[in-house]
């Protein structure tokens, strides 16, 4: 496995994780069960969703590596459009939830710029020590990372990436068409969501961080 693959499949259990938490957190949340079980599949698709945009924006980085240059402006708004088709297909496959969504792009386009360009400057950081260094076996990703990133920049830079992941997610939330009996509770819900995701980002920005830099780990 190269090493963007490896970074790739790294991110998507990372993301994984993170949605396993978060709904595992949402289900003791009294108030919050009763929307839950109609939101839980979009939950899951939504996170699927994200590991195919990301994906796009490792393998795009990992070209700009090979040709040596870090990936410029147009860039960023090539992976933004991309985005959108993999947008289309996600409400393709959310049309027979019980569930409807129109996608508030107005409020969603800043933070997924933001998302975008923060993933693409790490994404070649990493992967730039990764090839320089030689160190294109999965087991040396820790390396790269600790080569890559103080261990408290590290922790801000996952926290950073999950943060601007849950205001994606809290504006879609907000855009959900639910059921007559749940509209009140929507905003409501997608307030919770984004305080829950935020103080899970923090717990798993703190558990990987110990993992990546445990002592004696390369």
């Amino acid at each position: 496995m190269n090493p963007a693959h490896a970074l790739a499949a790294w991110n998507r259990q990372i993301l994984e994780v993170y949605s396993r938490r978060t709904t595992a957190t949402l289900r003791n949340n009294l108030p919050l069960r009763v929307v839950l079980p109609r939101l839980e599949p979009f939950l899951a698709l939504n996170v699927a969703k994200e590991v195919q945009k990301d994906n796009l924006v490792i393998r795009r980085v990992d070209e700009a590596c090979e040709a040596g240059a870090p990936p410029g402006a147009e860039t960023r708004e090539e992976l933004l459009k991309a985005s959108k088709e993999i947008d289309r297909a996600f409400l393709a496959r959310v049309v027979d939830f019980p569930i409807g969504i129109v996608i508030p792009y107005d409020e969603i386009e800043p933070v997924r710029l933001r998302r975008i360009e923060r993933l693409l400057v790490a994404t070649y950081r990493i992967l730039d020590v990764w090839h320089e260094h030689k160190a294109c076996k999965a087991h040396s990703a820790r390396a790269a990372l600790q080569a890559s990133y103080p261990r408290a920049d590290f922790e801000r830079l996952v926290f950073d990436l999950l943060r601007l992941y849950a205001e994606e997610t809290r504006a879609l939330s907000r855009a959900l068409r639910l059921p007559a009996l749940l509209v009140p509770l929507r905003d409501g819900f997608a307030q919770s969501l984004y305080g829950v995701m935020n103080e899970v980002a923090m717990r798993l920005a703190i558990d990987l961080t110990r993992t990546v830099y445990r002592p004696g780990r390369s």
